[in-house]
């Protein structure tokens, strides 16, 4: 490509990248000489451009055309140069707008690395054969991610002397299926290195988990980088609690651009995996103001049979979990729902949304209504994996998920 008052194409872009619009700002948007620039050449959809052609601007005006035209309105010179200033700033700025507004993409490897999506789904497909469980662990493992600093991966980088990493904070100490993401963020970077973000594999791997236990397989829009920073600090606020309210879970999820009814669907992943004991003790045996009874929204004899699965006083280093669903409870499917109708919903937050009359109509609806839910469920999924995203020359690629590159 040459800069001689004119360009020569040899590829058609719709706009200049980023970079480009500063190299034309800095050296050929105003010149000196005189010489004539041309800013943005235009490439129609459905142009047929030939190697070397030129395109020029339809009009264009040297310096001495600027004065002249400044000074017959009065301004002089220095009103024309003020003049492409402001042209120049303004087109600065929609420059970096239109970066800053990158999108994500389906197909995004399908050149860059045709395989990569088929590597993931191997490698959980792998996991998942192996133990079903590990499917729930995918899809917690992206929700983490995602509600903390957005869906960069910071979930998977390890702590370091000097810094806690999100995934030793309390909340995410259970978090499972590290390994997965590992074993396929391996292959990628022999297959083609450097290419494959760790946040898109985690975000290919929660669509494939979902797939291979019953869930509606759909399309994941990528193009995600990787974060720089982790810190267990940041997970304060951003993850609910098991205790929350629907009022907390609104506040919780609608920061992060979710609606109540998305946050009711996806609520829905608690249809399968299991929930460590100390995540609903308190409904057994620490309940109302006292803190000394029981709730008595939980179906008597759910109650009973949790109170047998976690003691009031576990053994020593106990760390005994409970099926979210206990009659599927490696199924995705809208079981879930039917337990919470019945009173049956493990945690405080799970039975709030039926306690909750803004959400109620939601959870009975979707017991009717299995088709609704998936694809519910499916749009909901898309949406949380745009959250707070690194696009473009933001962030990095890292080849081990676990390092900060």
């Amino acid at each position: 490509m040459r800069w001689n008052g004119r360009l020569a194409i040899s590829r058609c872009h719709p706009r200049p990248s980023y970079k480009t619009t500063l190299a034309i700002l800095s050296r050929e948007a105003y010149s000196a000489t005189g010489k004539k620039a041309a800013l943005f050449p235009c490439c129609p959809r459905d142009s047929r451009l030939s190697k070397n052609r030129t395109v020029r601007p339809s009009k264009q005006l040297d310096e001495p055309e600027m004065e002249a035209r400044g000074s017959s309105r009065g301004g002089g010179a220095a009103a024309g140069k003020m003049t492409m200033r402001v042209l120049l700033l303004s087109v600065l700025l929609m420059a970096t707008a239109s970066r800053s507004r990158a999108q994500l993409q389906v197909g995004f490897y399908d050149t860059l690395c045709p395989a990569a999506e088929i590597i993931v789904q191997e490698e959980v497909s792998k996991a998942v054969s192996g133990n079903p469980g590990v499917a729930a662990s995918l899809v917690r493992l992206h929700f983490h991610d995602c509600f903390v600093r957005g869906c960069d991966a910071s979930v998977l980088v390890d702590s370091t002397p000097g810094n806690t990493a999100e995934k030793d904070a309390q909340p995410n100490t259970s978090l499972r299926g590290f390994d997965v993401i590992d074993s396929a963020k391996t292959r990628l970077e022999q297959a083609c290195f450097g290419v494959v973000s760790c946040a898109d594999v985690l975000a290919f791997a929660a669509r494939d988990a979902l797939a291979l236990v019953g869930g509606n397989a759909y399309q994941v829009p990528a193009g995600r980088r990787d974060g720089n920073v982790s810190s267990a600090q940041e997970t304060n606020g951003n993850l609910p609690p098991p205790s929350a309210s629907v009022s907390q879970l609104n506040q919780i999820f609608g920061s992060k651009g979710l609606s109540q009814a998305e946050m009711v669907t996806l609520s829905g992943a608690h249809t399968i995996g299991n929930a460590h004991c100390s995540s609903f003790s308190n409904r057994l045996y620490s309940y109302g103001p006292n803190a000394g009874g029981q709730d008595p929204s939980m179906d008597p004899s759910y109650l009973a049979a949790l109170t047998q699965q976690c003691p009031q006083q576990p053994a020593a280093g106990s760390a005994a979990t409970v099926a979210m669903d206990p009659v599927t409870p490696t199924a995705f499917d809208t079981n879930y729902y039917a337990n919470v109708v019945a009173n049956r919903g493990l945690l405080t937050s799970d039975q709030a949304l039926l306690a909750d009359p803004t959400t109620a109509a939601q959870v009975v609806g979707y017991t009717n209504s299995p088709d609704s839910f998936q694809a519910d469920f499916a749009a909901a999924m898309i949406k949380m994996g745009g959250i707070g995203v690194l696009t473009g020359n933001s962030g990095t690629i890292r080849t081990n998920c676990r390092v900060v590159s």
